[in-house]
């Protein structure tokens, strides 16, 4: 199966489908005209993908691209994303990259806080002296 990705990329979706058990056979694919940028392109032509993982009852659909191959990439892709999320929970890839961008901005914050009580503090003793 071709997507018109890089082989590497194309090569790490299929292992991705095959740790979480997922084949082609359990999925039901159909092609739907896209809607929004890409002009008469997608207006004329059925680059929409919609699918469905039988056993799970999880539906993707997806129109990101003006291509056909790269929806069914993409489509795929964000199918393992969510059988992922429903099978490990907060142990999925997506929940611990959520939670580490959370920690980041926290940081930051705590970060910016101490810099401006500091600021602060230099400010009020200038004006006392």
């Amino acid at each position: 199966m071709n997507f018109g990705v890089t082989e590497k990329k194309q090569q790490q979706l299929e292992e991705r489908m095959g740790k979480l058990a997922l084949r082609e056979a359990d999925l039901e694919e159909k092609f739907i005209r896209s809607s929004g940028p890409g002009g008469q392109k997608v207006n004329k032509t059925a680059t929409c993908v919609y699918l469905k993982h039988r056993p799970s009852g999880l539906e993707v659909k997806m129109g990101k691209e003006r291509s056909q191959g790269l929806n069914r990439y993409y489509a795929r892709k964000r199918l393992c994303e969510l059988l992922e999320e429903q099978t490990l929970g907060d142990q999925s890839p997506a929940a611990l990259e959520t939670e580490k961008i959370r920690k980041q901005k926290q940081r930051r914050k705590r970060r910016s806080k101490n810099k401006q009580e500091c600021k602060g503090e230099k400010g009020v003793s200038a004006y006392e002296k």
